[in-house]
């Protein structure tokens, strides 16, 4: 058999059921050239070079792997680069039909290449670069579907957004530091949104009219009792933060039943929003949220005793105050998670801010860097 083979495919853009193909051809060939094609008839998301930049990032890892562009017969740029195999990913028969007549008319042009069909495994066949637009334009959850560097490119392509997390432990001043940001953007004429995650769980255990919202309230007074209602029939919060403070299990309790409904939220607000979009929890880390801002991660940090100035002005009691505190990770124990995170996607950034740091400074470098 044929030590190299060509891939070909539109990469508008990129996608996982793309990369599974690839790695798998790889197995079979030395060589494995991924050649990116254009085609006049068809409209196109991104341009050639933006396509060939997005796979190249994406298939970086892969030393088999050369990308390239072409335009014209893929079978004459097949031939011009020794190669007399080509493979193609197929999801369905449709897929099938077509790579079909693809590879009977490239056999009529008398190159001597073959077309071999690699099938898509069941877990991605629903995975193509049109169904992660189409995502993206409702802003759904892409990161099952592409690289985070691909995410990054669609939500700025199609949406005019570049989203980032502020996170730290409670009463570090994130929410202070994304006014901040709010305010230089301001002066440079930069969108700047901050959108808290805490504050879509109030909305929703508030009065949010939509039946699951309902029934979730009826859920939450079920599990900690109709102690935490109010007399108008809305969540106490105060008396369900004291009650799940106490007790760290049922604080997941609470988490696991209410971060569902508050990415649903965190999609509503995103919409016809442009800019700098800040994803503020203390939570980004532990509940396994960074890849909603890419691995992309402000962490934010105080000395201790304004930590807990902070916390004595919310007229907290010592001994609540010591709940708030030992109910999430320390901000060390955020910093290695993120770490982690950005190690095992192998993208993403750690940005450190405290007391000390220059915000103006801070945001310029912010903006040079995402903007």
């Amino acid at each position: 058999m044929s030590s190299k083979a060509i891939y070909a495919f539109s990469g508008d853009p990129i996608t996982y059921g793309h990369i599974d193909i690839i790695k798998r051809a790889c197995h079979i060939f030395d060589k494995v050239i991924v050649a990116i094609g254009t085609n006049p008839e068809k409209k196109y998301t991104f341009s050639p070079i933006e396509r060939e930049t997005l796979a190249k990032g994406a298939l970086e890892s892969l030393p088999k792997v050369i990308v390239k562009s072409f335009s014209g017969l893929l079978v004459d740029f097949a031939y011009e680069q020794e190669v007399d195999v080509i493979v193609k990913g197929v999801r369905n028969p449709e897929d099938f039909r077509y790579e079909q007549t693809l590879s009977h008319v490239g056999l009529s042009q008398n190159q001597g290449i073959e077309t071999i069909l690699l099938f898509a495994k069941p877990n991605l066949a629903h995975v193509s670069s049109s169904t992660v637009k189409a995502l993206q334009k409702e802003h759904g959850a892409t990161q099952n579907y592409v690289p985070l560097g691909v995410k990054i490119a669609l939500e700025k392509k199609l949406s005019e957004q570049i989203i980032i997390g502020i996170t730290g432990e409670v009463a570090t001043g994130k929410s202070h530091l994304a006014n901040q940001l709010i305010e230089i953007g301001n002066t440079k004429k930069v969108e700047v949104h901050n959108i808290e995650l805490d504050q879509l769980a109030h909305q929703i255990q508030d009065d949010l009219i939509e039946p699951i919202y309902v029934s979730l309230r009826k859920k939450i007074v079920e599990q900690f009792g109709k102690k935490i209602l109010k007399k108008d029939g809305k969540i106490n919060r105060k008396v369900l933060g004291e009650i799940v403070f106490k007790d760290l299990t049922q604080l997941n309790i609470l988490n696991n039943l209410m971060w569902k409904p508050v990415l649903v939220r965190l999609r509503k607000e995103l919409k016809n929003k442009k800019g700098l979009i800040l994803i503020n929890s203390a939570l980004l880390a532990e509940a396994n949220l960074l890849s909603v801002c890419n691995n992309r991660v402000i962490l934010a940090s105080v000395k201790p005793s304004q930590q807990k100035k902070y916390l004595e002005n919310r007229k907290l009691s010592p001994q609540q105050i010591e709940r708030r505190l030992k109910s999430q990770l320390t901000n060390k124990e955020k910093e290695k998670i993120i770490k982690n995170k950005i190690a095992e996607n192998n993208f993403g950034k750690l940005w450190l801010v405290d007391e000390n740091t220059e915000i103006s400074s801070f945001a310029k470098k912010i903006f040079s860097a995402i903007l």
